[in-house]
């Protein structure tokens, strides 16, 4: 009867013989006439991205009931991340001049809630791909025309038109723009419309995002005067209490020395000290544990050092942007 031992062997070679596929999600290769999914992200005022809510917060018309949500890590979820399955059906290289996502309805309610987003400069997130090789796009969801406009003073983009590009298989850059402007009025239906297409190019996968860690783009001006004051007032500050603390140890120090007291005299000034010289048997006694305080304070130092690394290597722009490269955060209005 063959032992435990050899059928586990003969299993683990009968599975590494099997054929295996090789696949990642952080370099996913499409197929002709697969299904490209466009998930819908969050909304929020333009001047606060602190505030921010589900894209489906607006009264927008929902293809489906039954949502598909993508969660990422506890820092997507932080900053409000929930990626939605919009159900727009996007298919890889096949251009859609134009399609009907959905009719809405606008009733007194919806006109008030979208009135209330385009008078606070909403804006909103889309991502393209699966996940680990999203590519987002923003836009916002209307403006505020002049008041003798024909079209009104509030409108709402109904047209989004989506441009792709890609190279060979994958997904390089996506962009979105927005038009078809129409005005918020009670009792009126809109058709939410879309079209996408397919632009080839030359950028590789690895390199898609290079044009966006380039200098101009991430260019902040520091503010040496501020540095300049900050580090004047430290140094100003430090100088005033080091005067102090010398002039009082000078008199100390002067005080003891003085060869014409005797003991006795000596001693009854000791006796009447306080404040921080009464101390000085607690301060110079060793701790109660001494490696594991100096273990303490040497992390400490250690994470101080690396933390002012950090500072310094942003500050001189040599710092690799790895969450642009993780989440694909690919800007465009």
């Amino acid at each position: 009867m063959p032992s435990s031992s050899s059928t586990g062997a003969g299993l683990f070679l009968l599975v590494s013989l099997l054929p295996t596929a090789l696949a990642s999600d952080s370099d996913h290769k499409y197929q002709a006439d697969e299904q490209v999914t466009l998930w819908v992200n969050k909304v929020g005022p333009y001047n606060n991205p602190q505030e921010i809510y589900n894209y489906y917060s607006l009264p927008f018309c929902r293809p489906s009931q039954n949502d598909v949500h993508k969660w990422g890590g506890l820092g997507e979820v932080l900053v409000g991340n929930e990626l939605i399955d919009s159900d727009i059906p996007i298919t890889f290289l096949k251009n859609v001049d134009r399609n009907v996502i959905c009719q809405l309805e606008l009733d007194e309610a919806k006109v008030k809630h979208f009135i209330d987003a385009i008078e606070s400069s909403y804006w909103f997130e889309f991502f393209m791909g699966i996940i680990n090789t999203l590519i987002a796009t923003v836009g916002f969801v209307g403006e505020v025309h002049a008041k003798n406009s024909e079209n009104g003073k509030h409108v709402l983009y109904t047209h989004k038109n989506i441009v792709v590009k890609y190279n060979k298989d994958q997904i390089i850059h996506v962009n979105l723009t927005q038009d078809n402007p129409r005005p918020l009025e009670a009792g009126r239906t809109v058709d939410l419309t879309y079209s996408v297409q397919w632009i080839s190019t030359n950028i590789t996968f690895p390199r898609r995002f290079d044009a966006y860690l380039d200098n101009p783009f991430f260019k902040h001006q520091i503010h040496w005067f501020s540095i300049f004051n900050l580090f004047m007032m430290v140094i100003f500050l430090t100088g005033l209490v080091s005067m102090i603390l010398m002039r009082t140890l000078i008199n100390d120090r002067a005080k003891y020395a003085r060869e014409d007291d005797d003991l006795e005299s000596l001693e009854r000034e000791v006796n009447r000290e306080s404040g921080w010289k009464l101390v000085h048997g607690d301060v110079f006694r060793p701790p109660w544990s001494l490696v594991r305080l100096s273990a303490v304070v040497g992390t400490g130092e250690q994470l101080a050092f690396l933390v002012l690394l950090v500072i310094l290597t942003a500050i001189v722009g040599t710092l690799y942007l790895g969450y642009v490269l993780h989440s694909g955060a690919d800007l465009e209005f």
